[in-house]
């Protein structure tokens, strides 16, 4: 679990994260020019990313979505229709919303953050600074690929392929136990999502790709340029669908780049 630091010189939008179960505050900074807001990816958690919050320069504040169900959220109730979960976090970041904000989600994260977005224009809210959209196909090339509905192991097979480096984890009953109800959840939630014909941002949208992806082809990622009115660019990166956890910091550089 993380816990908003306190700071004598708090910001508002600080102090409200601490309240808020919604939102974790993975990083403060001093002098910030831009909040950063990530969406985690099925199963995960605002925690998820600390190592990127650590890797970014001080005038980033990070800040981490918690979808309930998981860490200590876990007797939260979870939601399972994408567009309800966008609905629920929107409701919340208004604290968030007095400077320039960037969304960042990996994943199904990608999705909920482009739905956020997409109420924020619809209350005619500011809408983020750019939407950096990583390893995650075009809201318009989603589909149905039955993982939600794969049996207990089918599905811990599934994610382990996606992610090798934590197959380990997966060979822990107890850990398993706890996991698995959000895993399902969420990719039933991400499996039934279908998104509005014709729906766009007035963001500019930053793709990121892990080369050897196996969910994901360079084609549905450049898709996303279908989504905005303001422009995309992609980047890849070695490895697959978790590619981030080997590149925590050239991704911050990435950020970086496009937030200064």
């Amino acid at each position: 679990m993380i816990r908003a630091t306190r700071l004598e010189d708090d910001m508002p939008a600080r102090a409200a994260a601490d309240r808020e179960p919604w939102i974790r505050s993975l990083r403060p900074a001093s002098g910030h020019a831009v909040k950063l807001l990530c969406f985690p990816h099925a199963g995960g958690s605002a925690s998820y990313y600390v190592p990127l919050a650590r890797s970014l320069p001080e005038f980033v504040e990070v800040y981490g979505v918690q979808y309930p169900g998981r860490q200590d959220r876990f007797a939260d109730p979870m939601i399972d229709d994408l567009f309800v979960l966008a609905e629920r976090i929107h409701e919340v970041l208004t604290p968030l919303l007095d400077g320039p904000v960037a969304f960042f989600g990996h994943s199904m994260g990608a999705t909920v953050a482009f739905e956020v977005i997409r109420l924020m224009e619809g209350k005619g809210q500011t809408p983020p600074v750019r939407l950096f959209a990583s390893a995650r196909r075009a809201p318009s090339r989603s589909r149905d690929d039955g993982v939600h509905r794969l049996d207990d192991k089918g599905l811990v097979a599934e994610v382990s392929a996606l992610n090798p480096s934590a197959a380990h984890a997966f060979a822990d009953a107890d850990f398993v136990s706890i996991v698995l109800p959000a895993l399902r959840n969420d990719y039933r939630a991400v499996e039934r999502y279908r998104c509005t014909e014709g729906a766009t941002v007035s963001c500019p949208i930053t793709t990121f790709l892990g080369t050897e992806d196996p969910k994901v082809t360079e084609s549905e990622v450049r898709a996303w340029a279908e989504h905005t009115t303001a422009g995309l660019d992609l980047e890849r990166f070695s490895g697959g669908h978790f590619y981030v956890e080997d590149h925590w910091r050239r991704l911050a550089a990435e950020l970086t780049r496009r937030l200064t």
